[in-house]
């Protein structure tokens, strides 16, 4: 499996769908991604791209004709991609649009990750090229999710999500049936700035949040501390969810979101799409940096 690793941190990356799967010191070999058990849940972070979450119907609706997407769309799972460059501090994978794609997504396109290794900080860097004459129209994200608890003798009430400012945002409400963004919110936070981890956190579903005003989200245990932190600048939306009684949490940075209840469908109106001028390039990155105290 490809991968890139300094004297800190060694980080692999599975060429399909070019997700990260495994974020681990080199040292102690302590483990901070999500094992992907598939009797739990399958994944370790998938790349989300060009929507996020969910469809109306499972479709939308460009230039008066309707098309198929996938949950999430196209990108995780997607055997296409290319590793176009690979040193020891970054490797850059490639999706470029074709026929199969083009009968669910009519654009000409590239998208690129690129995997950036700094000490104790890893960036994920995320370029959308149009090479249509035409605007395109898009969403992207991350969905990481990271083992929770890190040490087998802890629990997961032992940890908490703390954010860089106080918060006043009310986590936005699925509905459960359609996975499509409902009217109705709800208050999680447990003091202004931290959400305490608990095995019915989720029972209804991923914490959606539009408004906040950090953009930074630390992972800590009530007495050890930081383990790591998200850092998702550029990026409006944050979801944060997990099957509910599973050992990891995943702190997804996103630059749009999925459908509201209420959708007419139309991907140009779509809630936080991006609008994508012909021949231009849009490039967003958000970075994870684990605590170098534990990496000893």
């Amino acid at each position: 499996m490809p991968f890139i690793e300094n004297n800190l941190l060694r980080i692999e990356v599975n060429q399909i769908g070019a997700e990260l799967c495994s974020i681990r010191s080199t040292k102690n070999n302590i483990e901070f991604i999500w094992e992907a058990n598939p009797e739990v849940w399958g994944s370790h972070a998938p790349n989300l791209f060009p929507i996020i979450g969910s469809m109306k119907e499972n479709s939308y609706i460009y230039d008066g004709q309707k098309y198929s997407m996938p949950k999430h769309g196209f990108v995780r799972h997607n055997k296409d991609f290319k590793m176009i460059s690979n040193s020891n501090s970054e490797m850059t994978f490639q999706l470029k649009s074709n026929d199969q794609l083009r009968a669910i997504y009519p654009f000409e396109f590239e998208f690129l990750i690129t995997y950036e290794l700094k000490d104790n900080e890893l960036l994920l860097h995320h370029t959308v090229k149009n090479k249509d004459n035409k605007t395109m129209y898009f969403s992207l994200g991350g969905h990481p999710a990271f083992a929770c608890p890190v040490y087998e003798e802890e629990t997961y009430t032992d940890y908490f999500l703390e954010f860089e400012s106080e918060e006043t945002s009310k986590s936005h409400l699925l509905n459960m049936a359609t996975g499509l963004v409902t009217d109705k919110t709800k208050s999680v936070f447990n003091s202004p700035n931290t959400i305490n981890l608990h095995g019915e956190l989720f029972n209804e579903d991923a914490l959606i949040f539009k408004d906040l005003k950090s953009r930074q989200v630390a992972l800590k245990h009530q007495d050890k501390g930081e383990v790591l932190k998200v850092n998702f600048e550029g990026f409006p939306f944050l979801g944060i969810w997990a099957k509910p009684n599973a050992p990891y949490v995943c702190i997804e940075p996103w630059i749009g979101i999925a459908d509201s209840e209420n959708t007419n469908q139309l991907l140009k109106d779509k809630e936080g799409i991006v609008a994508l001028e012909a021949n231009e390039t849009f490039s967003a990155t958000y970075s994870i940096t684990v605590n170098s105290s534990l990496l000893n």
